[in-house]
């Protein structure tokens, strides 16, 4: 297996939509071997409880059908154990769930993954390189390469592809991450409305809910429903509970 031809950087341009972008993935990862694709992105990877939050972009590309419906809809997102590896490490790794598994993997495999690896090899999918993607605000991506019906020797010959693979998860990412909407953008696990957003944010910055009042040009009572919405959304015991789950989830943060 030899290594990709050409400037990686030159065939990604800043805004470029992900179905473009992960075109040129395709590109240059099938002559190499690779067969099917996945990009996803989160901005607040893992609940306050510590589960996986199934991700607001999610970019298949010669994936089964049901994939992307099992993994955002079923609850297999939320038991993907490559997954909970990228949040473990920072550099790409390789995994196969039928060759010799990756150290990395075997750190994170446990029985409640069963049900993703049984799909993995019932659709063939068993061996792959994912590229972790962190961003300053802690937000998470990811791009995944896969090896359908990989050969014997095929998962050393990916081994030194490694590197090359994550520089271009990081460029897809980057050419992609500009265009992202503040619904992207926004975690989908909680939703709170503008309006209880900006009060809470209010409370943070120590108002009183006579303050918020004042500030929102509303009456108290206005004021205090929205914080109590906000409280009772976020499964929080009261306003300060409320206050930091909601900086968990980044929703103290302007809106885009």
């Amino acid at each position: 297996m030899q290594g990709f031809s050409g400037d990686l950087e030159s065939r990604f341009r800043t805004g470029m939509s992900i179905d473009a972008a992960m075109a040129v993935a395709t590109d240059v990862l099938e002559p190499v071997g690779f067969t099917s694709f996945i990009y996803d992105y989160t901005p607040v990877p893992v609940s306050h409880e510590g589960d996986l939050i199934t991700p607001s972009l999610m970019a298949l590309h010669n994936v089964p059908r049901d994939m992307q419906d099992l993994w955002c809809k079923g609850g297999y997102y939320q038991l993907d154990p490559v997954q909970e590896a990228a949040l473990a490490v920072s550099r790409p790794f390789l995994w196969s769930h039928k060759g010799v598994q990756s150290t990395v993997m075997q750190h994170v495999l446990r029985a409640r993954h069963d049900p993703v690896i049984s799909y993995l090899l019932d659709t063939r999918m068993t061996c792959g390189v994912t590229v972790p993607i962190r961003l300053a605000g802690g937000d998470l991506a990811t791009f995944t390469a896969i090896r359908a019906d990989p050969e014997p020797g095929f998962e050393a010959e990916a081994r030194q592809l490694i590197a090359e693979i994550g520089d271009l998860g990081h460029l897809l990412h980057d050419s992609v991450y500009a265009g992202f909407d503040a619904g992207i953008r926004t975690c989908p696990y909680v939703h709170l409305t503008s309006r209880e957003r900006q009060c809470l944010r209010l409370a943070a910055a120590g108002l009183t809910a006579k303050q918020v009042a004042r500030e929102i040009g509303r009456a108290v009572p206005t004021a205090t429903l929205h914080l109590n919405a906000a409280t009772r959304k976020l499964g929080a015991r009261n306003r300060f509970h409320a206050i930091a789950l909601a900086a968990h989830y980044r929703l103290l943060e302007p809106e885009h």
